[in-house]
């Protein structure tokens, strides 16, 4: 074969490796955070998207939908010095990629954390009879301080079980 052949097909072979980087297809409901050099520069939603191949990384694909995180049951002291083991399950909605991205190095376990030591301080300052009766507003006080502390992670609690 002649080099100038050769050239060539290396040639398209690079052009056809760029083009393929070039385009992005994002799953419906998802996300993905794009870097420049290291650098956040935006982020690409479900559908066609154009990024500028060797230059632009995708660093993260995030899933949009509602999950459902159960977290093993947990000790708990209520007021009256009694061991209650509680398990929780989180019902959660990211809602911006880029701050759960960069905002918290892991969410889910900055959930599951949150989650147990405001457990602990709900129950803490009930009996145990007053604990076993009011599930709705142990969810409801949970709730309230997970949506508080997630909404700056671009996170939204929607349900606490």
């Amino acid at each position: 074969m002649e080099p100038v052949i050769i050239v060539l097909i290396i040639l398209v072979v690079l052009v056809f490796i760029a083009l393929i980087k070039t385009i992005q297809v994002i799953p419906q409901a998802s996300a993905a955070i794009v870097e420049r050099f290291g650098r956040y520069t935006r982020t690409l939603n479900a559908g066609l998207n154009i990024v500028v191949p060797f230059i632009d990384t995708i660093r993260n694909r995030i899933d949009l939908r509602e999950q459902v995180v159960p977290f093993p049951p947990q000790p708990v002291i209520t007021q009256d010095n009694l061991v209650v083991n509680i398990d929780t399950v989180i019902y959660y909605q990211v809602t911006d990629a880029r701050a759960a991205t960069y905002e918290v190095a892991s969410y889910i376990q900055a959930i599951e954390q949150l989650t147990v030591t405001t457990l602990r301080n709900i129950i803490g300052g009930m009996d145990l009879e007053r604990t076993l009766t009011s599930r709705e507003e142990i969810n409801a006080a949970l709730r309230g301080v997970l949506d508080e502390a997630t909404g700056k992670w671009g996170i939204r609690v929607n349900r606490v079980e």
